[in-house]
């Protein structure tokens, strides 16, 4: 092999696919075993996965809620734009990190919404070839002001120590995909696993869970939702950058996605609430329930002059 024909890329015309693209996809061969195993490895150092994929309980209900609708305003912004599925992703790391940092005080939800927006515009920043200004996100009931949204981008860009390029799910799909499910129909394996990625991070904190642990779960639900812990062990054992922690947080998260699609099959038109999810699982004690996790000691977010910057036009009602 002469030294030209080595920085040929190995991606071919299907990198193209509108939908690969929509996705923020590309795919990725068996022979990039390596290459996937050194982001499996570097995750680690960023993601801090707890034995069990655990749900998100924070002990303020209204944080909970105010998360839900900064999810639903994340992937509505998404949309409007056309943003990758992965920059939405991104932006819900960096809204989780920020809390494992600090807070903010009780009911102040334009400060979420502050939040959201920053997120949201630092990983179009970071994933999108042109990102939009930050006049041109819309923010319902809000008035926000471009220096007000650029000192929260400083906020976040300094309590996640200015690293923002992260790991998401959506760089295992395809792998994964022809690792566990073989010569299967990918795309539409693929576009159920997304769908289930975006279902499960509204019950979880996204920094307690890595990356490549929610891609794995996802592939395999979206592929059976009746795989026994035998076959799951079989495909599991395929990457074997995995150890038997690694495994069982596997089996944990799948176990959660099985009860997302059994309520789904059982919901008219696939309508599934928090509240409704939340009470299955906790009746079927599938999981353990655990705290948003914390780094340290909190430092609360506080702006004595928003009332003058950020005029609120109108509460919404959230819950």
């Amino acid at each position: 092999m002469n030294d030209s024909e080595t920085l040929l890329c190995h991606e071919d015309e299907s990198c193209l696919n509108e939908n690969n693209y929509r996705l923020g996809l590309c795919s990725v061969f068996e022979c990039d075993d390596e290459y996937i195993q050194m982001l499996i490895q570097r995750e680690a150092v960023t993601f801090q996965s707890n034995s069990n994929c655990s749900l998100l309980k924070s002990e303020k209900s209204w944080f909970k809620c105010a998360r839900l609708d900064a999810i639903k305003w994340i992937l509505n912004t998404r949309a409007f734009f056309g943003f990758h599925f992965r920059t939405a992703y991104l932006s819900l790391i960096y809204f989780d990190k920020f809390f494992s940092k600090r807070s903010i005080d009780d009911g102040k939800l334009w400060a979420i919404r502050l939040l959201s927006v920053a997120c949201l515009s630092l990983a179009a920043k970071m994933e999108e070839c042109k990102a939009p200004t930050l006049s041109e996100y819309h923010v319902d009931d809000y008035n926000f002001e471009v220096h007000v949204i650029q000192r929260m981008e400083l906020l976040v860009l300094n309590s996640l120590e200015w690293k923002m390029s992260l790991i998401t799910p959506f760089a295992y799909l395809h792998y994964f995909a022809t690792k566990f499910c073989g010569e299967c129909s990918h795309e539409k394996l693929v576009n159920r696993a997304v769908e289930l990625i975006f279902a499960i991070i509204k019950e979880i904190n996204v920094i307690e869970n890595r990356p490549s642990i929610i891609a794995a779960s996802a592939v395999l639900a979206a592929y059976d939702y009746q795989l026994t812990k035998k076959i799951l062990e079989i495909k599991v054992n395929t990457i074997s950058t995995w150890g038997s922690l690694e495994k069982e947080r596997i089996f944990s998260c799948y176990s959660l996605l099985q009860e997302i699609g059994m309520l789904e099959s059982k919901t008219p038109n696939s309508v599934i609430t928090p509240n409704m999810l939340s009470t299955l699982l906790s009746s079927t004690g599938v999981l353990e329930s655990s705290s948003l996790s914390t780094a340290g000691s909190k430092r609360t977010l506080t702006y004595p002059d928003c009332d003058q910057d950020c005029p609120v036009q109108k509460i919404p009602r959230l819950c």
